[in-house]
């Protein structure tokens, strides 16, 4: 388990700093009432990001409740829905800052039948924070929100043991409750653990220490949130990877390109690349919205002309180091419809821009939240590889082939 140490909250040059911030995005998840929605509110509140207006609105309606102090609950359960039965559905995007970088926060759902709203908000995640009811332990939501983290490629992982003051402020518990996540992360090759005891509710190491732990001597939930690399992922760090999305003719100006976005890697005027025939050729010139550039990185979306003439058409890669086409790849599904995915039917895939028949093989039907392992055989060879972190490569949908309705997500496992 790595040491990771709190940024301190100024330093020399701190106004330097401040303009150049950096940004994590991170995602909370949880078993239901372990205290997500109180925790995001914590936050919000103790680094000044919460308005007057919204909090003297939370005042008010805590004190209607009958509730002691704030409910800082209610600064992030946004829906009536979720307002009326005291529970978070949707993902819910929010922002903060401190002194050494700004966040962006997304608060996923608890309920186990919103397991696919948690993939959501995890898929565009850098780390991610799991809360536990300190009384209830590592639970089997716990273990399926680990386990997504640990396929979406997710190596920054923060256990916030909440609700510690109602077992006393237990060491002993505290250290039960980190033995076995830090056992379960490592079987999941999760590479950066830290577990907190907090409380959400009373403030306690959310983002400011606490003096009811002598026992605890490490950082806070946000000390440990301001010390994690930013990282762009792995999207900057593979070979280029880019899906046509569109061919784009000019033929009074013989222009010829090919449009989309750079999945993974980048792309220079001059490189070379490769289409999936097999052949080769040259960036001639790369258009973006703002003009001709002479490069394009992970996330931009461009348009790419080559100096020859060659059969490339929607859904095929241009690509640095190409992946090999197969027909068969193992994967992890995550049901996203109320109607199953049953294996053996005849449905669509979605990689990248191609769109193709396909058909699984499984266990068993894969229904709505379902984390499943599978097998996809594609009617004709996709250049597929592993999911790697954030998106860049090797996910997909998997679509009814007579609705059009999406039955599940999925990522491409290592062989």
């Amino acid at each position: 388990m790595s040491t990771i140490t709190s940024a301190p909250a100024s330093s020399p040059g701190f106004g330097a700093a401040l303009v150049r911030r950096e940004t994590l995005r991170l995602c909370t998840a949880g078993s239901v009432d372990d205290g997500k929605s109180t925790f995001v509110g914590r936050l919000l509140h103790d680094t000044h990001s919460v308005l007057a207006d919204q909090l003297a609105a939370v005042e008010r309606t805590s004190t209607e409740r009958g509730f002691q102090g704030l409910d800082l609950s209610l600064l992030v359960d946004g829906l009536r829905a979720e307002r009326e039965q005291g529970i978070t559905i949707d993902v819910a995007y929010r922002y903060f800052s401190t002194p050494a970088r700004t966040f962006i926060l997304a608060d996923t759902p608890g309920h186990v039948q919103y397991t696919r709203n948690t993939v959501t908000g995890m898929s565009t995640s850098q780390a991610v924070v799991l809360l536990v009811d300190a009384r209830h332990g590592i639970v089997e939501q716990t273990r399926r929100h680990l386990t997504v983290a640990g396929l979406l490629g997710i190596n920054h992982l923060v256990l916030a043991v909440n609700k510690i003051d109602l077992v006393g402020f237990s060491e002993e518990v505290f250290h039960a409750i980190e033995a076995e996540f830090v056992a379960l992360a490592r079987e999941l090759d999760i590479e950066h653990v830290r577990v907190v005891p907090i409380s959400a509710l009373h403030g306690d190491n959310v983002a400011q220490p606490s003096t009811r732990m002598a026992w605890y001597e490490g950082p806070t939930v946000l000390g440990v949130l301001e010390a994690i690399p930013v990282d762009a992922g792995r999207a900057q760090r593979l070979p280029l990877r880019f899906p046509v999305q569109h061919v784009i003719r000019e033929h009074a100006q013989d222009y010829r390109g090919y449009a989309g976005r750079v999945d993974a890697g980048r792309v220079s005027v001059g490189e070379e690349i490769v289409t999936p025939g097999g052949r080769t050729a040259r960036v001639s010139h790369i258009d973006t919205a703002d003009g001709p550039a002479k490069e394009a990185r992970a996330g931009q979306s461009v348009v790419l002309r080559l100096d020859r003439e060659i059969d490339v058409v929607r859904g095929d890669l241009l690509a640095t180091d190409p992946p090999r086409t197969t027909r068969s790849f193992p994967a992890t599904v995550v049901g996203v419809s109320e109607s199953p995915l049953r294996p053996g039917t005849l449905v669509k895939v979605r990689y990248g821009t191609a769109l193709e028949k396909t058909r699984i093989t499984a266990d068993a039907p894969v229904g709505l939240n379902d984390v499943a392992r599978v097998t996809v055989e594609v009617a004709r060879p996709l250049p597929v590889e592993p999911y790697a972190a954030r998106g860049a490569v090797g996910a997909f949908l998997l679509i009814d082939a007579t609705t059009g309705d999406t039955l599940a997500a999925g990522l491409v496992a290592a062989p």
